[in-house]
Formats: C-alpha cells, sequence, structure tokens
C-alpha cells in the first residue's frame, strides 16, 4: 500500500472529493492520474485535460510510486 503521507505533491482533506487523495491545491483524485495512464493517455494528455496539475506534482506521484514499488520488491 502506498503511504501518500510521504509524498508532498498530494494531500487529504476531510470533506475534499471525499477524502480521496489529491494533488495539492487541486480537486483531481491521484487515481485519476493512474487511471488515464493505464487507459493509454499520456502525461501530457493528462496534464492538458487537469491544468490544474503541475507537470513537477505528477512526476513527483509517478516517482513516489515507482519508489514504493521498488521497496515492495526487496
Amino acid at each position: 500500500m502506498f503511504d501518500w503521507t510521504r509524498c508532498s505533491a498530494v494531500e487529504r482533506v476531510p470533506g475534499k472529493v471525499s477524502g480521496a487523495w489529491v494533488f495539492k491545491g487541486t480537486r483531481v483524485p491521484v487515481r485519476a492520474l493512474f487511471e488515464n495512464l493505464e487507459d493509454g493517455a499520456r502525461l501530457e494528455d493528462f496534464l492538458a485535460w487537469f491544468p490544474g496539475v503541475a507537470r513537477e506534482q505528477a512526476l513527483a506521484v509517478l516517482r513516489h510510486a515507482e519508489a514504493t514499488l521498488e521497496e515492495a520488491a526487496v
């Protein structure tokens, strides 16, 4: 399980998007990035569709996910 508390690009606010993890300062759920990538979208597509999300935020989320998966594999 991902520990999103260790990723500075996201936040979880009770009552905001049902308490889901979102990109900081937005209402865009983190899961939206993964769902769109799984469906074949490019990162550039996601950023165009969700202009409130900065490229740096999306990359930080992807790096965090990668690091978490690497830690789990060890």
